[in-house]
């Protein structure tokens, strides 16, 4: 009796290993001839787990076929099982063949995403797609970077935030480098796709001069795109608190300092706003929009001795700083509505009215250098409406009469 059970048992085993073998030849036949449907549903019978070792990984492989571009994550799944099956028994028989078909698997998923981000601002989908291509090449932690921002832009804050924090503790820089040598026989700087090749031409003497480039680490826009969803959502404590804790980190990082410094704006913290400008200004001293910025932050705090003071520093930094020069002339035409109001309570005194008229022109000779200057660095219907009024007021009738044609044509008269 045991030996017939005993032979009932072999009997079956043969028929199911038989059975397996078929089913992954079927398979094999449907893809020959296109036909996905049969070879997803034949692939789909058969039970991973039990599948045979010596037939694992053309099994692996013929999954990540069957269901290609229709199921890409499936695809890939299988494609990575096979690799790292193949890796584990020292054969790379059909791993070869697999890596191609996986780089257009995400090649297909990239592109699909930028169509989407580009073309179409369709953020949700290239959200989607941008993830799905980090999952599959997970080395290229710069789609997931895509997609933390394709998730803001489609207003989807809570999964923005929570990529924007995976790039966090991924420490993703975003930094790339570029490697660079000048070509001998044309004098040019040329980029290398690799420091080896660059420094191999080096050697053969035909570029001079390798020089390594990187970009600009994005690690304080993640912090400060985290402080502005953090805000969106109405959790400005936990905005602020991750700010400070990245700058815990890198006290002199500019970018960090002045990311902190634009939340305090979103929360019209003014006070907060210009001491930052202070500390950001011993950081750099020679950038003129810091100085420009205080002069901002004083002028809204009617401090225009101040407000004067770092806008003239900001010229001296840039000379052709255009909008200083606009903001030092109004901050000093700040001071005519005092002087204004002081004429309308003093119309029947005359002596006193002329004083004071006195008192104004005085003013707009002050600020007038300073307002020609920003129309002749950069002219818009403020600036020579501005202008018109001053020269009007002061006689000033041939310039007046040179300028009003202008301001009519940009009113569209």
């Amino acid at each position: 009796m045991k030996n017939q059970i005993l032979a009932l048992s072999l009997g079956l085993m043969s028929i199911g290993m038989f059975g397996q073998k078929n089913e992954i030849k079927a398979v094999e036949k449907a893809l020959k001839k296109n036909d996905f449907k049969t070879a997803k549903q034949t692939i789909e019978s058969i039970d991973e787990n039990a599948v045979e070792d010596k037939y694992k990984a053309k099994y692996y492989f013929l999954k990540g076929s069957a269901y290609g571009k229709s199921n890409v994550e499936a695809a890939a799944a299988a494609y990575n099982k096979l690799m790292t099956y193949e890796k584990e028994i020292g054969k790379q028989k059909y791993s070869k063949e697999a890596q191609p078909k996986l780089n257009l698997l995400i090649q297909f998923v990239s592109d699909k995403a930028i169509k989407a981000y580009n073309n179409d601002k369709d953020y949700a989908k290239a959200t989607k797609n941008f993830y799905l291509t980090y999952k599959l090449s997970p080395k290229d932690t710069s789609y997931l970077y895509n997609a933390a921002i394709s998730a803001s832009l489609g207003k989807d804050y809570d999964t923005s935030l929570k990529y924007y924090n995976e790039l966090k503790d991924l420490g993703y820089t975003g930094k790339t480098a570029q490697y660079l040598a000048t070509n001998k026989a044309t004098n040019k700087v040329e980029a290398f796709p690799s420091k080896e090749l660059r420094d191999v031409s080096v050697k053969s003497k035909s570029h001079i001069k390798p020089e390594d480039k990187y970009s600009e680490s994005k690690q304080a826009d993640i912090i400060k795109n985290i402080g502005y969803i953090l805000i969106n959502q109405g959790k400005t404590n936990e905005a602020i608190v991750a700010i400070k804790e990245a700058r815990k980190s890198n006290p002199k990082d500019l970018n960090l300092l002045l990311n902190e410094a634009q939340l305090y704006i979103k929360l019209e913290d003014m006070d907060k706003f210009g001491a930052l400008m202070k500390e950001a200004i011993e950081l750099d001293p020679n950038n003129p929009t810091l100085f420009f910025n205080l002069g901002v932050v004083n002028q809204n705090e009617k401090k225009t001795e101040e407000a004067v003071s770092y806008y003239k520093k900001a010229i001296e930094i840039k000379p052709d700083y255009a909008d200083a020069y606009m903001n030092l002339a109004v901050a000093i035409l700040s001071g005519e509505q005092a002087i204004v109001e002081e004429m309308n309570q003093n119309l029947s005194n005359f002596k006193k009215y002329d004083e004071l008229e006195k008192k104004q022109k005085a003013l707009y000779n002050k600020a007038l250098p300073y307002l020609e200057k920003a129309d002749e660095l950069s002219r818009t219907e403020d600036t020579v409406k501005s202008l018109l009024n001053i020269y009007d007021v002061l006689l000033l009738t041939e310039k007046a009469d040179a300028l009003r044609p202008i301001y009519k044509e940009m009113k569209g008269q």
